[in-house]
C-alpha cells in the first residue's frame, strides 16, 4: 500500500486543513479506549475487540492480564479456561484458538516479544490490518491509520475519502494527511464518530465540522446517514 502523501488542489487542501485543526481542537487528548500497558497487552485486547465493543473488552482484560502478562504464561491456560475468561464477548471461542496460537508463534519465532512490522503483524492468527496498525501506532509510534467502522464512516461523509473498502479509504487518508498525523488523526476520526457523527443519527446541529462537511451541507444538518454506508465486507480479521 503506497504511504506518499500527495498534494491536493489548494482549495481542498484548505479545506482538509481547517477539518484537521477542527479536529485537533475538539479531541486533543484522543487515544486508544482500551486499557494495556505492554504492546502483548494492546495486541490481545485489540484482537479480542473485534465486533465487540472496547468496553465489553476492558472489562475482561484486567484479570486475564493480571494473570497473564506474557505470552508465556497465557499458554499454560487451555483454550477451553481461556475461552471461560473472554466468554462474555463475541468471538469468545474463536479468539481464544486465536490468541493461544498466536502466543505459541510469539514465544517460538519472537522471544516472547510483538513484532514490529505490519507484515509480521498480518501473519499472526486474528491479526488483520486494522489489528497491525492499531498495534503499530499505539505500541511502537509508528504513523498509521486504523480504518474501523468509525473512521470508515466519518472519513466518507467529510470528504476525506470516497472508497468503498477500509484498504481504499486507508490509502485515501494517507495521501490526504500529513504522515505524522496519520495516529493522531485515526484517534480523531474514531472519537468524533462516536461522539457526533454516528452511524444512523449523527448530531449535524452540534458539528463544529459541518461548514466543512458535504454530507452535512447536501442533507442541510438534517442528519440522514444514507451518504455514508458501512463497509460492505466486516473485516472478521480485525
Amino acid at each position: 500500500m503506497d504511504e506518499t502523501h500527495t498534494q491536493a488542489p489548494d482549495g481542498e487542501a484548505e479545506r482538509i486543513a481547517r477539518i484537521r485543526a477542527k479536529l485537533a481542537r475538539m479531541y486533543p487528548d484522543a487515544t486508544t479506549a482500551l486499557h494495556w500497558r505492554t504492546p502483548f497487552e494492546l495486541l490481545v485486547a485489540t484482537i479480542l475487540s473485534a465486533q465487540t465493543t472496547d468496553a465489553a473488552v476492558n472489562r475482561v482484560t484486567p484479570a486475564l492480564f493480571a494473570d497473564c502478562p506474557t505470552p508465556e504464561a497465557m499458554l499454560r491456560l487451555s483454550e477451553e479456561e481461556l475461552a471461560r475468561r473472554i466468554q462474555s464477548i463475541g468471538l469468545y471461542r474463536s479468539k481464544a484458538r486465536n490468541l493461544l496460537a498466536t502466543c505459541r508463534i510469539l514465544v517460538e519465532r519472537y522471544g516472547g516479544q510483538v513484532p514490529r512490522s505490519r507484515e509480521e503483524l498480518m501473519k499472526l492468527p486474528g491479526v488483520g490490518r486494522k489489528t497491525a496498525n492499531v498495534v503499530l501506532s499505539n505500541a511502537f509510534g509508528v504513523p498509521a491509520i486504523a480504518v474501523d467502522t468509525h473512521v470508515f464512516r466519518v472519513a466518507r461523509r467529510l470528504g476525506l475519502a470516497t472508497g468503498r473498502t477500509p484498504e481504499r479509504v486507508e490509502e485515501e487518508l494517507m495521501a490526504r494527511l500529513p504522515r505524522e498525523e496519520w495516529s493522531r488523526a485515526h484517534h480523531w476520526l474514531i472519537w468524533h464518530g462516536r461522539k457526533i457523527c454516528h452511524a444512523r443519527n449523527p448530531r449535524c446541529d452540534l458539528c463544529p465540522l459541518l461548514p466543512e462537511c458535504p454530507t452535512g451541507r447536501k442533507q442541510g444538518g438534517d442528519g440522514d446517514a444514507s451518504e455514508a454506508p458501512r463497509p460492505a465486507r466486516v473485516d472478521r480479521k480485525a
